[in-house]
């Protein structure tokens, strides 16, 4: 006798952080309609990260709405070793946050929001500054902004057309 067995899409998995929760009230008619929003970082820790935003009626759906838009939202990270391979701004509306590469065994030194998406990425070694505004959701969208912006010296040497060497000197 032979099953069928549905395939399902083989993803790698993902591991998931909530930044926040907000409760979010809306004043109708008939009085107050409350949901709450959720923003999620997800990463495989292997140079992966994404993030969305979910809003539902209950904590747990609003959870899993998000964690639904942040497979939609992944970027792929430039990772070398264990640390960034250069000095970068993000930005996004007012929330500026400088990611700086550091020595092995310094450690992940970032406040709440940039410290879940730079650990989900699997840097592991890395110095940041969150400047402007502290919203949550700005902060992980100038850090991920700032993740956008990181290239490597293979990546550009190719772009240009060049050899690793005459990149460097």
């Amino acid at each position: 006798m032979r099953q069928d067995r549905e395939v399902k899409d083989v993803q790698p998995e993902f591991e998931e952080r909530v930044v926040a929760i907000n409760r979010v009230t809306k004043v109708v008619k008939g009085g107050r309609t409350l949901r709450f929003a959720a923003l999620v970082v997800i990463g495989d820790r292997k140079g992966n990260v994404g993030f969305g935003t979910g809003k539902a009626s209950e904590v747990p759906d609003a959870i899993k709405k998000a964690i639904e838009s942040a497979k939609k939202n992944m970027i792929h990270v430039s990772i070398v070793n264990t640390t960034i391979p250069h000095s970068v701004t993000g930005v996004y509306g007012a929330g500026r946050v400088v990611l700086r590469p550091a020595a092995a065994g310094t450690g992940v030194i970032a406040g709440g929001p940039v410290r879940a998406v730079v650990e989900l990425a699997g840097i592991s070694d890395i110095l940041s500054k969150s400047l402007g505004s502290a919203t949550p959701i700005n902060v992980v969208r100038a850090t991920v902004e700032g993740l956008k912006n990181l290239h490597t010296v293979e990546t550009v040497a190719a772009r240009r057309g060049k050899t690793v060497e005459e990149i460097l000197g």
